[in-house]
């Protein structure tokens, strides 16, 4: 997806695409994951549906529950919810910085006779 070491810099409307590749992709994992928390909260804790968006929203977003959970297994799926929300989290952060930081580390290998061809 990215280019070797040795190759020349990507032009920018190719970084654009990457980008635009990441966003989709990280946009999709967004998604995926807060219909799982929704259907969860949903079938597990009884929630209606606009209660069951608004827990599973915030829990993805980091801002912590909103209504409480009565039974165990609400209980015990809130709190799977949260650390898989936390990795959510942080798979969604290297696959938008991806692009980034391999741009801004493969520039800084470029040699300047690499720059003159």
């Amino acid at each position: 997806m990215f280019e070797f070491k040795h190759e020349k810099l990507a032009p920018l409307s190719v970084f654009v695409k990457r980008m635009a590749v990441s966003a989709a992709m990280a946009g999709i994992l967004i998604a995926v994951a807060l219909l799982i928390g929704i259907m969860g909260y949903h079938h597990l804790a009884g929630l209606d549906w606009v209660d069951s968006i608004l827990e599973a929203s915030m829990i993805l977003g980091g801002m912590g529950p909103v209504n409480p959970l009565v039974t165990t297994g609400a209980k015990m799926f809130a709190a799977g919810y949260a650390l898989f929300s936390g990795l959510v989290f942080i798979a969604i952060m290297g696959i938008v910085v991806a692009p980034i930081t391999h741009r801004m580390l493969h520039q800084f290998h470029i040699d300047d006779e690499d720059l003159k061809r």
